[in-house]
C-alpha cells in the first residue's frame, strides 16, 4: 500500500528576495533589447512587444535592457552624449548650470553614472512621489529651455520625453515614451562622484541605496509645476490615424539599420521623410529644415545598426545627406500640422498676388465710374443714390464699395477731388478755393459740361456783342479744356490698368516657367535617386506630362 505524503509537503512555497535594484523600473512593457557589443560600439536595440521585461532575465544579464515609462513615474532622467556641448568635456560648468535649473522645481540631488564606455553620462532625478509623466517631461524640458539650454537628442535628451502629439481618433493609443538603457548592466557604466566625477565602487545594491537617498532631497513643488505647465507654450499636434501609420512605417523601415550592402539610399530617404515631415512631431523643437535637417539625417544615419559595416558612403554623407534634405524641401511634401511648404516665400516680393490685382482692378473701376459721373454732371449727393448708381450702372459690388469708401462716399470726398486729378494745363481757370466744378456735395456742382447754357453763367449786364462774344467763347474754352481734362485722365486711367494687366501677366508666365523648369529638375533628381518611392513620384508625373519626357530624361536616371 502506497504512503501518502504528509500535506506539509505540498504547502511550502519559495519566496523571491525582493531586489531593491529592480523595484526601481516597474513599468516593464515594450522593453528593449541589444547583444554586448564592443567598446565605443552601438547597440543595435529592438524593442519587444510580446511580453515584459522579468526580473530573471535582467539577472542573467544575456542582453542589454532597456526600459519605458507608464502613465506615472518617480523619476526623470537626463541623457547627455560625449559630443554633448553640455559634456564636462566640453564646458565644466555645464552639469552644475543643470543642477542649478532645475533645483528650484525641486530637484536639488542626483545620481550621475557613465552609460557606457562611449563615456556619455546618465543623470537620474529620483523622487518620492508619483508623477504624470507629460507634465514632469514638458515641465523639465522647459525649465532646462528656459535656462538657455537646448533639449534635443545628443544634447540633452529629457527621459521621459515630452511628447508633441496625440492622435486625432479618440480609439488611438497614446505613442509610446522613449526607451533608455538601464544603468551598470555592463563594464563602462559606473557610478561617478558629485563634484570630481570620479567613478566609484558600482555594485546595484549601492545604486538602489543612492537612489532611495536622492529621493529623500527630491519634492516637486507643485505649485512651481503648475505655473511652469501654464506658461509653457505647448502645442499638440492632432495625429491622424493615416499620419500615425505613416510614421510606423518609417519607423520599420529605418530603425533596423543596415542589413546589407546597397541600402544607403533608401534609408538616407526615410529618414529624410521621417524628419522633415515629422521631425517636430516626434523630437526637435521646431520643424527641421537647412542645415538643421542635414544634421539630423547625418546623426540618425550614424547610429543605426551596421551603418560602418555595410555603408559604402560613410566618406561621402554629409554630401548625401545634403541632396536628400534639398530634394525634398522641393517636394511636394511639407511639415505635418504646419501647412504646405510656402511656395509664397519663393516669389519676388514685389510681385503683386492674385488678390492684390484684384483689389488694385476694383479700385481703378470706381475711379473712372466717379470720373464718368462727374464727367456727366450726374453724381449723386446722398449715400444711397451713390451706392446704386455705382452697383447697377457701373457692376461694382457691395462689399467692394465698402471696402473702398475713400473713393466714393461723401464723408470721404467732401470738399476735395474724388479721383485723382492732374494739375490743369495752361489755361484753365481755377476759382480762389480751387476747381470747384468737382465739388460734389453742394447742387451746383453737378453742371452737365456739354450744355452751353452754363457757359454765359454771367451777370445779366448789357454786353456788346463782340464782349458777349468773347466772354462765351472765353467759358466755354475753360468748360471744353476741362472735358478734355477728364476725358484724359479717364484714358490715362486705362492705359495704366492695361499696361499692369501686361505687367501683371509677364510675370507670371515667367514665374510659371521657372516652376515648370524646377519641377522638371525635381524629377530627373527622383529618377536618378533610386529610391522607389521618388522613382514612383516621377513616373506617374511624366505619365501626366508626356510632352517633358525628353527634358526630364535627358540627364535622367532612367
Amino acid at each position: 500500500m502506497k504512503q501518502e505524503a504528509p500535506r506539509a509537503l505540498f504547502s511550502f512555497s519559495v519566496e523571491e528576495t525582493e531586489d531593491p535594484y529592480l523595484k526601481l523600473w516597474p513599468h516593464r512593457f515594450d522593453y528593449i533589447s541589444a547583444e554586448h557589443t564592443e567598446p565605443n560600439e552601438k547597440p543595435s536595440w529592438q524593442t519587444e512587444s510580446r511580453h515584459p521585461l522579468s526580473d530573471r532575465l535582467i539577472l542573467q544579464g544575456g542582453c542589454l535592457y532597456g526600459v519605458r515609462f507608464s502613465a506615472t513615474t518617480k523619476y526623470i532622467l537626463l541623457d547627455i552624449d560625449r559630443g554633448s556641448r553640455y559634456h564636462p568635456a566640453s564646458d565644466p560648468l555645464a552639469l552644475r548650470r543643470i543642477q542649478d535649473a532645475l533645483e528650484p522645481l525641486g530637484l536639488p540631488s542626483c545620481i550621475t553614472i557613465t552609460s557606457s564606455y562611449s563615456g556619455g553620462l546618465h543623470l537620474y532625478f529620483p523622487f518620492e512621489e508619483a508623477q504624470k509623466s507629460w507634465e514632469i517631461a514638458l515641465c523639465v524640458t522647459t525649465v532646462l529651455q528656459n535656462a538657455g539650454m537646448k533639449c534635443s537628442p545628443g544634447q540633452l535628451e529629457v527621459f521621459p520625453n515630452p511628447r508633441a502629439y496625440v492622435p486625432l481618433e479618440n480609439n488611438s493609443e497614446m505613442p509610446l515614451y522613449s526607451a533608455h538603457r538601464l544603468p551598470l548592466q555592463e563594464a563602462g557604466s559606473y557610478i561617478l562622484k558629485n563634484g570630481d566625477l570620479e567613478p566609484i565602487y558600482s555594485s546595484r545594491e549601492r545604486f538602489a541605496e543612492m537612489w532611495h537617498q536622492a529621493s529623500s532631497h527630491n519634492a516637486i513643488d507643485a505649485v512651481l509645476l503648475k505655473q511652469t505647465l501654464k506658461k509653457a507654450r505647448r502645442r499638440e499636434y492632432r495625429v491622424t490615424t493615416k499620419a500615425q501609420k505613416f510614421i510606423n512605417d518609417l519607423n520599420a523601415e529605418i530603425e533596423p539599420g543596415w542589413t546589407g550592402p546597397g541600402m544607403t539610399n533608401r534609408i538616407l530617404g526615410k529618414i529624410t521623410m521621417r524628419s522633415y515631415i515629422f521631425g517636430h512631431v516626434l523630437y526637435a523643437p521646431t520643424p527641421l529644415e537647412g542645415d538643421a535637417l542635414v544634421e539630423d539625417i547625418i546623426k540618425i544615419a550614424r547610429e543605426l545598426p551596421e551603418f560602418h559595416k555595410w555603408s559604402n558612403h560613410v566618406h561621402e554623407l554629409t554630401e548625401k545627406a545634403t541632396a536628400w534634405a534639398r530634394a525634398i524641401e522641393q517636394s511636394h511634401y511639407y511639415h505635418y500640422g504646419v501647412g504646405k511648404a510656402r511656395m509664397a516665400a519663393a516669389n519676388d516680393e514685389d510681385t503683386p498676388s492674385h488678390n492684390e490685382t484684384k483689389a488694385q482692378e476694383a479700385r481703378e473701376r470706381i475711379r473712372l465710374a466717379i470720373a464718368a459721373l462727374l464727367n456727366e454732371g450726374q453724381l449723386p449727393i446722398t449715400v444711397r443714390e451713390r451706392f446704386n448708381v455705382l452697383t447697377t450702372r457701373f457692376s461694382v459690388g457691395g462689399p467692394t464699395l465698402y471696402k473702398n469708401k475713400d473713393l466714393w462716399h461723401p464723408e470721404h470726398i467732401h470738399d476735395k477731388v474724388p479721383v485723382e486729378i492732374p494739375p490743369d494745363p495752361p489755361g484753365i481757370k481755377e476759382s480762389p478755393s480751387g476747381p470747384e466744378r468737382f465739388r460734389a456735395h453742394e447742387p451746383e456742382s453737378r453742371p452737365n459740361l456739354l450744355e452751353e447754357k452754363e457757359c454765359n453763367n454771367l451777370s445779366n449786364k448789357a454786353l456788346s456783342p463782340l464782349n458777349q462774344g468773347q466772354t462765351h467763347s472765353s467759358v466755354c474754352n475753360s468748360t471744353h479744356a476741362a472735358q478734355l481734362s477728364l476725358f484724359q485722365i479717364a484714358s490715362d486711367q486705362e492705359e495704366r490698368r492695361k499696361r499692369l494687366a501686361e505687367e501683371q501677366s509677364n510675370r507670371q508666365k515667367a514665374k510659371q516657367k521657372k516652376a515648370r523648369q524646377a519641377v522638371i529638375e525635381r524629377m530627373k533628381g527622383y529618377l536618378a535617386s533610386g529610391d522607389p518611392v521618388f522613382m514612383s513620384e516621377a513616373l506617374n508625373w511624366l505619365r501626366i506630362y508626356p510632352e517633358y519626357e525628353d527634358q526630364v530624361l535627358l540627364r535622367g536616371g532612367g
